[in-house]
């Protein structure tokens, strides 16, 4: 393991923001993630996955500690169900694929989000339909201060709407290394209840879509609205969509009764934070290198030379404007560092 001084993370967050780390080490084990942490207990530590959901301000005066732990293995089955284990370090997406290539259900409504297995569980990360908690068995996690290994179960992980204990009560007290999923087998349970899908789906004149086409629209949908990390940088939906109680929602309907909404239960709905920011002027724009995408207002984007202040004001510039104009509180769902 070597340890880098003064180290450009450039390469190592989807925004593409030129920001540097005192000292930067990968590691590709446990045991040299202990080693890590026992050798600079004293230090300011930085624990960095796949810097898929962070924006950076400003330079890191800390060890940043690279995730980089690989491997993915069946470690049980039976009739229906299949039990997988991935380590932290594993891309996303090409986690799923592999599942699919296996015809592993559950996870195909998620193709494409980016980012590592490691941090999934952290956001409960979700997309059409689906979110980690539905699949999720169990993960392992480091604990930082004594380098003991603790498993978490689903009831221990108290997800929410990109919320978990990790973001919470046990925040930055934990490095998780390795996440559990329950998928089928057969009898598979397919989502294709976002009109996007069944829009792609029919495209295609499929009725009846296996695994793999469903992820096939997923992507073909995310490619049409989402950018390309690698060729513009961005960090996928900058914004959670609202959740407001019905009765404070049904005053703001009355007022702007073209709103859409998604009721997720008896009190409460979903409003979509992408047509708000669209309806508030938002989207396509562009201030300097920083900027909102042109196809999909929730895409917060750098150019090329774009700064992490520059799009965190842009971004706060959004949520006052869309509080003033529609009394909706939007919260940022990347994190800004």
């Amino acid at each position: 393991m070597k340890i880098h001084a003064n180290f450009s993370l450039k390469n190592y967050n989807t925004f593409g923001i030129e920001a540097k780390a005192k000292q930067f080490v990968a590691v590709h084990s446990i045991s040299e993630l202990k080693t890590i942490l026992k050798q600079h207990a004293n230090d300011t530590k930085f624990i960095l996955g796949g810097g898929s959901n962070m924006l950076l301000t400003k330079n890191i005066d800390a060890l940043v500690i690279h995730i980089d732990l690989k491997g993915k293995k069946i470690i049980k089955e039976d009739t229906d169900f299949v039990w997988v284990e991935s380590q932290a370090g594993e891309n996303w997406h090409e986690f799923v694929l592999w599942t699919l290539d296996n015809d592993f259900g559950g996870l195909e409504n998620m193709s494409l989000i980016p980012g590592n297995v490691g941090t999934t569980p952290v956001q409960n990360i979700g997309a059409y339909g689906t979110e980690i908690k539905d699949t999720f068995v169990s993960c392992e996690a480091l604990k930082i201060s004594n380098q003991e290994l603790k498993t978490f179960y689903l009831q221990d992980c108290h997800f929410g709407y990109r919320e978990s204990i990790f973001k919470n009560e046990v925040k930055n007290q934990y490095i998780i290394t390795s996440v559990v999923f329950k998928l089928t087998k057969q009898n598979h349970k397919i989502n294709i209840s976002y009109g996007d899908i069944v829009s792609e789906l029919a495209k295609n004149h499929i009725i009846n879509p296996t695994l793999k086409e469903v992820s096939n629209a997923v992507i073909a949908i995310r490619k049409s609205k989402l950018p390309d990390p690698k060729e513009l940088g961005n960090s996928g939906s900058f914004f959670k969509n609202p959740i407001l109680l019905k009765t404070d929602f049904e005053k703001i309907h009355q007022q702007f009764p073209e709103m859409k909404y998604f009721e997720i239960s008896e009190t409460e709905v979903k409003v979509p934070a992408g047509w708000l920011i669209e309806q508030a002027g938002f989207k396509g724009k562009r201030f300097g290198d920083a900027g909102i995408h042109k196809n999909q207002a929730l895409v917060l984007v750098n150019y090329g030379n774009a700064t992490g202040q520059e799009i965190l004001d842009i971004s706060k510039n959004i949520q006052e404007t869309i509080f003033q104009k529609f009394g909706i509180h939007i919260e940022a769902e990347v994190n800004v560092i």
